[in-house]
């Protein structure tokens, strides 16, 4: 368990979360999280790029010229792979991406990931009530507050996520909002800096919790 410090609107230290999650071992880890993170990636492409082959390709049903006798050399289709417009070969056809783990593992390499980012995690109180109206300009000055580099690509995560916070949000092309029990390790992984509620915090312990 470690204690994480909590900060308030204006970025003072007013107190500390518990953190507590059961992980991998430390020999498993890099493997299951890589596995989970690949699956997640995998699971997100459409599959739907299509080529056709020779005999999809319109036309070419007549040969084009006879066997022999003219110099050139033979050919029975215009819509030969080897010619300009003509079929592919080996091209991708759709298909489907996904891959499967178990849910327990998934679980666990999420726990395990998001446990490895505490050091580049903050912790603040909710603070949906400060934001009185949507205003980018008054939540970008708190991330700077709570000590977000401007250039940092940020995770906010919040248990609820109020509309004002996600109009206030949504204009900040280096923030990405999501629910605390909608977490993805993908996510996790490619921020630079976490910022969680504190509430958020104890429901992602809850809902992750084996």
């Amino acid at each position: 368990m470690v204690e994480c410090v909590v900060k308030n609107w204006q970025g003072e230290e007013v107190g500390k979360a518990p953190l507590e999650m059961r992980v991998a071992k430390e020999e498993n880890a890099p493997h299951i999280v890589h596995r989970a993170l690949v699956r997640h990636l995998a699971n997100a492409r459409q599959g739907t790029a299509s080529t056709k082959t020779r005999a999809e390709v319109r036309g070419g049903g007549r040969k084009p010229w006879r066997q022999k006798g003219t110099g050139r050399a033979r050919a029975g289709s215009i819509r030969s792979p080897l010619w300009r417009g003509g079929g592919v070969i080996f091209g991708p056809k759709p298909r489907d991406y996904s891959l499967k783990m178990n849910r327990k593992e998934r679980r666990l390499a999420l726990r395990t990931a998001f446990f490895s980012r505490v050091e580049d995690t903050i912790v603040v109180e909710n603070f949906a009530d400060q934001l009185q109206q949507p205003k980018t300009k008054d939540l970008a000055l708190a991330l700077t507050r709570w000590g977000v580099a401007s250039e940092d690509k940020v995770l906010l995560i919040m248990s609820e996520v109020p509309e004002n916070v996600y109009l206030s949000a949504r204009n900040m092309s280096n923030v990405k909002l999501i629910k605390a029990d909608s977490l993805n390790i993908y996510d996790v992984l490619s921020a630079d800096t976490i910022v969680t509620t504190s509430d958020a915090l104890a429901k992602i312990q809850e809902v992750y919790s084996d």
